[in-house]
């Protein structure tokens, strides 16, 4: 018989600064119940490697919009735990982009195997239908949506991943590589270029109305659902195409440039001592259904949030998922939007497992931009020892 568990997923926003449109993921890393590791604590942090890189570089321009699938990134090699994976957008020299001229709306970092006698063709194409297979992380959500590992937004430059020793990613297994593949990661990421726009909060939300969106937008526009998108449609990802250009207030002119992201990872060599984690992205919209006991996930990465009507109350936003493993949570984040209040992850007995709290910037400089999410706090219970780690 399958055992399953139930986690609670719950945020709150604030619903006189948040716009139409929300998307919100928790990424958590669990230790499977059914792991035979032993957990030995190490102190120090010599055995860690660490490596400063850069995507290549993309251009945009006043009001443009980049999404862009940034093909084998470099990343360290070998049969390594990765400790942590953070990234930021810079410019052609290096420095820290504020959010204000250029919105780091998302950024994924996905695994995937590449056929070795395919890769000349792949890197010339860019073709991701032939040769390549995704390897996608082990949560809920199906298809296309989510694959990734790592990945944040707009709050990626003052949040850290770090992961506690023992505990890594592990990547690079050779015993886990099929034949005559290699495995590499990818970025996918949503820029938009913010200045001169008539509404920048707008645009960073990618409301419909704000966007230069070719006549028949609707006409031709596929939704999630493989169905024409509706024209109820207000704001979201599918209003946020490549090179789709938010308005300009006076025709605004301003030069383009070229930025790419720069990210950190830290690792260690693969040892016996290294305990390795699973990774699960939650999404708050998962509409779960059940055929008998097999329940079926209906992730739809984002949705409308209802008018308030002056209501000063926090919008709510639920979703209970079934898991069918257990396991022990070691480190849990949040891919929020402006205005979130919190966002909070239950145990099935209700316990609160990991919560996220938002911080919001008070200047100018990179890092601190007023009005945009500077961070987040993630409050976890403390996991000093498997006997006090918390067990889903």
């Amino acid at each position: 018989m399958t055992m399953t568990n139930t986690l609670s997923f719950s945020y709150m926003v604030n619903m006189r600064s948040i716009f139409k449109v929300a998307i919100i993921l928790l990424s958590i890393m669990m230790l499977l119940f059914d792991t035979t590791h032993s957990v030995v604590l190490e102190s120090g942090e010599n055995h860690i490697k660490s490596a400063t890189l850069f995507s290549e570089k993309f251009e945009v321009g006043p009001g443009k919009i980049a999404v862009k699938t940034l093909l084998d990134i470099d990343f360290p090699r070998g049969h390594i735990g990765v400790k942590s994976f953070d990234v930021e957008v810079v410019d052609e020299v290096g420095n820290s982009v504020p959010l204000y001229e250029t919105y780091l709306h998302h950024w994924f970092g996905v695994k995937y195997i590449e056929n070795i006698t395919m890769s000349p063709y792949i890197k010339q194409s860019h073709d991701l239908l032939n040769g390549i297979e995704f390897e996608r992380n082990d949560g809920a959500c199906q298809g296309f949506l989510l694959p990734h590992y790592w990945g944040l937004g707009g709050e990626s430059r003052g949040t850290h991943s770090n992961l506690p020793d023992p505990f890594a990613v592990e990547l690079g297994n050779a015993a886990n590589i099929k034949h005559g593949f290699k495995e590499k990661w990818l970025f996918s990421i949503m820029i938009i270029d913010t200045r001169g726009t008539h509404d920048r909060k707008g645009c960073t939300e990618c409301r419909c109305k704000l966007m230069n969106l070719p006549k028949d937008f609707y006409n031709v526009m596929m939704g999630i659902n493989g169905q024409l998108l509706s024209k109820n449609y207000k704001g979201g990802l599918f209003c946020c195409q490549d090179n789709v250009q938010c308005k300009l207030k006076n025709d605004f002119r301003g030069p383009t440039r070229k930025l790419s992201l720069r990210y950190k990872i830290r690792w260690v060599d693969w040892d016996e001592n290294q305990v390795p984690l699973k990774f699960y992205i939650l999404d708050s919209t998962d509409r779960v259904r059940s055929n008998g006991s097999t329940p079926i996930h209906d992730c739809q990465a984002e949705y409308t949030i209802p008018r308030n009507h002056d209501n000063d109350f926090p919008h709510v936003k639920k979703a209970d998922i079934p898991m069918t493993k257990g396991g022990y949570l070691i480190y849990g984040t949040a891919h929020m939007h402006t205005g979130v209040v919190n966002v909070t992850l239950y145990g099935q007995d209700g316990r609160v497992l990991c919560t996220s709290s938002p911080k919001y910037g008070t200047g100018k400089e990179a890092g601190n931009e007023k009005g945009y999410l500077k961070c987040q706090f993630v409050i976890p219970n403390p996991v000093p020892s498997r006997s006090k780690m918390e067990k889903f």
